[in-house]
């Protein structure tokens, strides 16, 4: 039997800046050391998984003091009741009505093969702070 290699995840937190130079925005990423009320953040999950041959997945809590907006690059599934189901933000509701964005109590990836052979890579989102 093959033994289950490790699988490290890592996780960084990003104010987003946005500041007009001209007739255009510059966004800029800076490391979070303090956060406020109103201020848009990424989340970085960077993981490693040497000698993974197997797809897996990623998951990560949104926390409490912060209310998702959007996975960056790639789709994620959502929950919104503590992880106890899943599915896309679109399909889930809360009674008769869609659920929102601020709604999201969790997030999870599915990574491939392909993508767990090369032993590591990146999942992002954005939320605001409550």
């Amino acid at each position: 039997m093959a033994a289950q290699s490790a699988i490290d995840i890592r996780k960084s937190v990003y104010i987003e800046r946005a500041e007009r130079q001209g007739d255009r925005v510059v966004r800029a990423l800076e490391p979070a050391t303090t956060l406020r009320k109103g201020d848009s953040v990424v989340l970085m999950l960077t993981w490693s998984a040497s000698g993974q041959s197997d797809s897996f997945t990623v998951s990560s809590p949104v926390p409490r003091d912060l209310a998702f907006k959007r996975s960056g690059g790639r789709d994620a599934q959502v929950s919104i009741d503590g992880g106890n189901s899943w599915g896309q933000l679109t399909e889930m509701r809360i009674g008769a009505r869609r659920a929102s964005p601020e709604e999201v109590t969790h997030l999870r990836w599915q990574v491939s093969r392909e993508e767990a052979l090369r032993g590591k890579g990146m999942l992002s989102y954005s939320a605001i702070v409550r």
